[in-house]
């Protein structure tokens, strides 16, 4: 993938990219989808996914100086274990309390609202139009962790502060966002932990793959981004990690009938594909139902319209580059397949 994959209806942290340029790119959501913009992919749950857990502490003690490669090429070091540590990001906040190192926390973007203790923590504000430099450097930070999906010249700008500043990856699939898990925690002297976190979810997701790799039939799969639009909604297309999940997840994903990660799809192309699997990520940001989805014209000869095979997902799980990705696998491996997890 590309740098401008993960950067989607970045969702919402590119929102305001996102409306000047007209096409979406892949990132995490940070904010709700306007009416009429491109999509983000964010973030009601229905219900909310459990926190992956980290090893128990008692480890060996990490080593340091720890010098790493940043997603901008970048190599960034660390003499001690950081004490203050500031993100920009939700999949960062969310990666530091899986790893048990929630309490570094001292500073998050405005949108790192998960786990809830996250919300106890200061905001620093939102990301756009850029960052705010001064609330940031008030905190005196050790660490601050970027993505991304963070604009390149603010990480620059931050590092120019004297601010040690590390940007986790945009091209994102499954092992990118291991290999992140695995940065971090070697950043924030928890490695040990990271390990374990990451031997676990690569166990979780071989035990959804496993079960799907097997069934005798891949239902046709929608997955509905942002609906401001409902005859061109925007989907997630050829190459994509949301694509990569369905793939995994047992389904064929009929955004492969795009030509770009993240695309508005016409409504007489979607009932040309007429997906068996409706799934409402627009449901988190954008409201949507299944009621609303059946009540959309020209929506009714559609295979999981007339069979209401239709339903509402929490988007974060798949648009936030975290650990909770792999709780987003095994949701819509249910959806798609319920028989194979009965």
């Amino acid at each position: 993938m590309t740098r401008n994959r993960f950067c989607i209806a970045f969702l919402m942290l590119l929102l305001a990219a996102l409306a000047a340029c007209g096409t979406p790119a892949t990132a995490e959501p940070t904010q709700p989808p306007p009416a009429t913009t491109a999509p983000p992919t964010a973030q009601p749950a229905p219900t909310e996914a459990p926190q992956p857990t980290a090893a128990p502490t008692g480890a060996a003690p990490a080593v340091f100086p720890v010098t790493l490669t940043d997603s901008l090429g970048r190599e960034v070091t660390l003499d001690a274990p950081p004490a203050r540590i500031v993100t920009l990001a939700p999949s960062n906040t969310e990666t530091l309390f899986a790893l048990g190192a929630g309490d570094l926390l001292v500073g998050r973007d405005n949108f790192s609202d998960y786990p809830p203790e996250a919300l106890e923590v200061e905001s620093i504000g939102s990301l756009y139009p850029q960052v705010n430099a001064e609330a940031i450097v008030a905190l005196e930070p050790d660490l601050v962790l970027a993505a991304g999906v963070t604009n390149a010249d603010d990480v620059i700008g931050l590092g120019d502060l004297g601010l040690t500043v590390f940007a986790t990856r945009t091209d994102t699939q499954l092992e990118d966002i291991y290999k992140d898990i695995l940065d971090v925690g070697q950043l924030v002297g928890r490695p040990t932990e990271a390990e374990a976190l990451v031997a676990d979810l690569r166990a979780r997701e071989e035990a959804v793959t496993s079960k799907t790799d097997e069934a005798a039939e891949r239902p046709r799969v929608f997955y509905e981004i942002d609906a401001s639009d409902p005859a061109r909604p925007w989907t997630a297309g050829p190459g994509s990690f949301i694509d990569q999940m369905l793939t995994l997840a047992g389904g064929d994903n009929v955004g492969q009938a795009g030509a770009d990660d993240y695309f508005q799809i016409s409504l007489e192309e979607l009932v040309a594909q007429d997906p068996e699997v409706i799934i409402l990520g627009s449901a988190t940001y954008g409201g949507q139902t299944p009621e609303t989805v059946a009540a959309r014209a020209g929506w009714e000869s559609i295979t999981a319209v007339a069979a209401n095979n239709i339903h509402i997902f929490e988007d974060n799980l798949v648009s936030r580059p975290g650990p909770r990705v792999i709780d987003g696998l095994e949701a819509l491996a249910k959806l798609i397949h319920p028989e194979l997890f009965e």
